[in-house]
């Protein structure tokens, strides 16, 4: 009897562990079909097309071949220029098509990407919807360091920094480092963000935070401050508040450049005989179709073709100084516009009296032409000093945030 209990407690067991093994089994995981959304719309409503605007294409010639009616593609052109000119696509710019789910397989959707993060959206259905929108962004802090090998360039490269940062770089201390005359040694620090869709695709730096700069063993610190109480104050200042930009730029064109030509009042030359010719320009040689800046903010005054000149540019920077930019290829600008130190002007050529691309570059003091390069040029607007404490106060946990930065 007690060999019976045993056995009959034995396959009790083995039929609740065997229980236990069915209710396992029969418990099934339902997964949820992922949506996947995109522009805005979901896309397993649609026949999705990707695809590049390729070396021919035109916008109407893309919406006609996936069976957009010649009306529609009239009306998007000739209505809608505001919001979307269908000229200016570009080649190698992605687009997408969200084609109908049935055997006409028409486009519906046309979504033309103008960078990575901002696009337009073309809507057939219904009533015609045009749009632009931007794809959500993350913004990241981020730290960078490097020490200079041969070029800052270089150096950005092999930390696997943008290229755009040797720009923004080069423009912050546009005024305080030479940087076609870096040395072996030289190192910086940076503290930034950048911009980020959905999460993992770089989508460019937004903007810079602080920088250090170490050049020829001198420390230069930049910090980027915005006022709350003040209109137009946001600059680059360093650790005593003072502004790292002047009023004037060094060069009207940012980089790949030579002077070939300076400020020269004895200047002879050979094709005249060897006489005086006074020379009251700089020569920046560049590549035709380089971006000519304006060297400060003011109002242009002159906007022609003339002479020797070529095309130029004239600008009134206030009522003691002028500038002027010689032999473009093409002005941008037009007599009575307003530009900020920066802007592009106009681009290099050989228009007028020149034997090569450049661009002759004058600079004006109380209506006499003057070598800028040496002359004490005005910095910007200082920081109010009613804004020093507030400005200390922002800086100083940033300060310290750079410090800690190893190379």
């Amino acid at each position: 009897m007690k060999k019976l209990g045993l056995f009959v407690l034995s396959l009790t067991l083995l039929l609740a562990c065997d229980k236990e093994k069915d209710d396992v089994i029969e418990e099934l995981v339902i997964e949820t079909p992922k949506i996947v959304e995109e522009y805005g719309y979901v896309l397993d409503d649609f026949n999705v097309i990707r695809d590049t605007v390729q070396n021919g294409d035109t916008f109407g010639a893309i919406l006609d071949a996936n069976g957009v009616s010649q009306a529609k593609i009239f009306e998007v052109a000739n209505k809608f220029k505001d919001s979307f000119d269908v000229r200016k696509i570009v080649v190698g710019k992605p687009y997408v098509l969200l084609n109908s789910k049935d055997s006409l397989n028409k486009t519906q959707v046309f979504i033309y990407e103008k960078n990575k993060v901002d696009y337009a959206v073309i809507d057939f259905r219904d009533s015609l919807n045009i749009y632009n929108d931007s794809k959500p962004l993350t913004i990241i802090e981020k730290e960078a360091s490097g020490i200079i090998t041969s070029s800052l360039s270089q150096t950005m490269a092999e930390n696997n920094l943008s290229p755009y940062m040797t720009d923004r770089l080069a423009n912050i201390y546009a005024w305080t480092v030479n940087f076609f005359a870096l040395q072996a040694g030289d190192r910086f620090k940076i503290i930034y963000t950048e911009k980020f869709i959905n999460d993992t695709i770089p989508a460019g730096i937004d903007e810079i935070k602080a920088t250090y700069f170490e050049h020829k063993g001198k420390p230069l610190y930049s910090f980027n401050y915005q006022s709350d109480s003040i209109e137009d104050i946001r600059d680059f200042f360093d650790e005593n508040a003072n502004n790292l930009r002047r009023a004037f730029l060094k060069a009207p064109i940012e980089f790949n450049y030579r002077i070939s030509s300076k400020y020269n009042l004895k200047r002879r030359i050979a094709y005249y005989g060897y006489k005086i010719r006074p020379h009251k320009g700089t020569d920046f040689a560049a590549g035709i179709g380089t971006p000519i800046i304006a060297t400060a903010d003011g109002t242009v005054t002159k906007s022609e073709r003339r002479g020797g000149n070529g095309n130029y540019v004239k600008i009134k920077h206030n009522n003691t100084y002028e500038t002027q930019y010689l032999h473009m290829k093409k002005r941008k600008v037009r007599v009575g516009e307003y530009v900020r130190q920066g802007d592009v002007i106009g681009w290099v050529g050989m228009t007028g009296n020149t034997g090569g691309p450049h661009v002759c570059y004058r600079f004006w003091k109380n209506g006499k032409q003057v070598d800028p390069f040496k002359e004490d040029l005005p910095f910007s607007k200082p920081l109010p000093a009613e804004l020093h404490e507030d400005y200390f106060k922002f800086i100083a946990p940033i300060k310290e945030q750079i410090d800690c930065i190893t190379y």
